[in-house]
């Protein structure tokens, strides 16, 4: 029976791919990789044969029609990121959204995704939260930040590592120097941290000590 999988690929340390991630892989007719490169070196290791295809934020407009036509007649599609959990803050949502709209069977299978164990490590509310991922570059930035000043629910945000202390500052400016924060970086790999503090703590640590790796920020909501 055709179907897209959507299956979570480990963020770092390779041991967390689950044992049913490995056999859907496995099945599949054709796996969609962000990068073939990157998910290339990670089927090697995990034995896995099955051919790939491109599929990432630059082609994936292009190529979702095409796709769900291979789904529709027949092929079994698993789509995978470069790591974690394929539609956050990747590609996904649109050929998630084309094969239910074309009444195709999607499966989405749980495993690796950067934000929840920054969530839950960081000792910050988390019955309650928003996902807020990358924040605008330019365009409609100091509008959302001005929103989130006045937000109550635990925030979580990802960043680049050159972008880090210009999102703190601008934490700073907006939800002021008390706010706690708790900083992830490099999860589940060897340099793995979290630093937790309020803004203007977190702030002066990153300015002596700058970040590297993939970054997650969990952000206390207005109290």
């Amino acid at each position: 029976m055709s179907k897209l999988y959507l299956v979570p690929t480990p963020i770092g340390n390779l041991e967390d791919i689950t044992l049913r991630a490995i056999r859907v892989l496995k099945e599949v007719d054709l796996i969609l990789a962000e990068d073939t490169r990157t998910s290339g070196k990670l089927l090697k290791h995990l034995e896995i044969a099955t051919p790939m295809q491109s599929h990432h934020m630059h082609n994936e407009h292009k190529t979702v029609d095409s796709i769900v036509k291979k789904i529709a007649a027949g092929l079994c599609v698993a789509l995978i990121s470069d790591a974690g959990t394929p539609a956050i803050s990747d590609p996904g949502f649109l050929l998630t959204r084309s094969c239910v709209q074309n009444n195709i069977d999607v499966e989405c299978l749980p495993g690796a995704t950067a934000f929840v164990p920054a969530l839950v490590n960081s000792g910050l509310p988390n019955d309650k939260f928003v996902f807020e991922g990358f924040l605008p570059v330019k365009k409609g930035r100091q509008t959302r930040l001005k929103l989130l000043a006045e937000e109550t629910r635990t925030m979580i945000f990802y960043e680049s590592p050159h972008k880090l202390l210009k999102t703190l500052s601008n934490f700073y400016e907006y939800f002021g120097e008390e706010r706690q924060v708790s900083v992830s970086r490099e999860l589940t790999k060897m340099f793995e941290e979290t630093k937790r503090g309020s803004v203007k703590e977190v702030l002066s640590y990153y300015t002596e000590k700058p970040a590297k790796g993939e970054i997650v920020i969990i952000v206390d909501g207005k109290k």
